[in-house]
């Protein structure tokens, strides 16, 4: 089965709020190896104006893998994860994350491409926090790969 392309468009429902941790965020920081002290030190992020530990700007893709997981769900979709090759990332901020946060994410598909037997997903994933604010919003472009 090949991606659907009437994908494009889509909006699906919001995820279940995730609350953001101190320790996540230090489990975050230390696994993609960000040193600065604002997300390692709640100290540290208060002093520069913050109200918790700041996760690192790559973060939100915890909170955007439930709205891709709801994606890749989708009985009409047409997406065989295991032929699945992440193929780009990007991040729009109104504002940083930080511990407490409770954020939501809801994904629209914003783009299907087939380029031979091959197709490309783009979904752009808003995530909003409890008072419904932007926080940012998660760019994603997953590359299926078609038979060989």
């Amino acid at each position: 089965m090949s991606v659907n392309p009437e994908l494009q468009g889509r909006t699906l429902p919001p995820t279940e709020p995730y609350l953001v941790g101190r320790e996540k965020v230090r489990e975050f920081a230390r696994a993609v190896v960000a040193t600065n002290t604002i997300h390692l030190d709640v100290e540290a992020a208060r002093a520069a104006g913050h109200s918790d530990l700041v996760a690192p700007t790559t973060f939100p893709v915890v909170v955007q893998e439930k709205a891709l997981a709801q994606l890749l769900a989708e009985p009409d979709a047409g997406i065989d994860f295991s032929r699945v090759v992440h193929g780009n990332q990007r991040f729009t901020y109104t504002r940083a994350v930080v511990a407490g946060d409770e954020l939501t994410a809801q994904l629209t598909v914003s783009s299907v491409k087939t380029l031979g037997a091959h197709a490309m997903v783009t979904a752009d994933t808003v995530i909003t926090d409890a008072s419904g604010e932007h926080v940012v919003t998660a760019i994603s472009t997953l590359v299926v790969r078609g038979d060989e």
